[in-house]
């Protein structure tokens, strides 16, 4: 809701993600970091050893809708870190956007984890095949719109997970967000 938010508290050992997907998001943090958060950014930050931080509705009468992501880090007692970065344009441009991964390839925010986390923004009847590594896990949570996955129909909300699979039919029902 307008004006609300989590105020102070305290996160370690952990990688986190937040994704704006209407309103905006005001975030501060103990490592000196203010910024906002606006659809069609990602935000990672890495507690490690600790950080303080308050999230906070930056308007005052519209709602502000988001995800948050965690993921365990492949090392504990890590510096903190934080970084943000608008994906906007290559969403424009591709069907799939690496957003975030180990080394920060392709553009990506880094992670600390062997993990690569996709976000993709498909008009309605968009095919596309993404080339998968049966040996390791996959998840797919559909933000906006329909989404067939494997000829499972997924709605906004819904989550899949997937394993050994060397390819991922995806196919817009009508236009779908989703990150994989």
């Amino acid at each position: 809701e307008g004006g609300t938010g989590f105020g102070q508290h305290s996160h370690r050992d952990m990688e986190i993600m937040s994704y704006v997907l209407d309103g905006a998001l005001e975030h501060q943090d103990s490592m000196g970091n203010t910024t906002v958060i606006r659809p069609g950014e990602i935000q990672r930050m890495s507690a490690g050893t600790g950080v303080v931080h308050a999230e906070q509705n930056k308007s005052k009468d519209k709602k502000t809708h988001f995800l948050q992501i965690w993921v365990m880090p492949d090392q504990i007692n890590l510096k903190p870190s934080y970084a943000q970065k608008s994906f906007a344009a290559d969403l424009a441009k591709k069907d799939l956007v690496l957003v975030l991964s180990k080394t920060g390839r392709e553009g990506s925010l880094t992670i600390n984890q062997d993990a690569d986390i996709y976000l993709s923004k498909l008009s309605t009847g968009t095919r596309h095949t993404f080339a998968a590594d049966p040996k390791r896990g996959i998840w797919v949570q559909v933000i906006k719109g329909d989404l067939k996955v494997q000829d499972v129909e997924l709605k906004a909300g819904d989550g899949a997970a997937i394993t050994n699979e060397k390819a991922l039919e995806l196919i817009s029902i009508n236009e779908a967000e989703f990150l994989l």
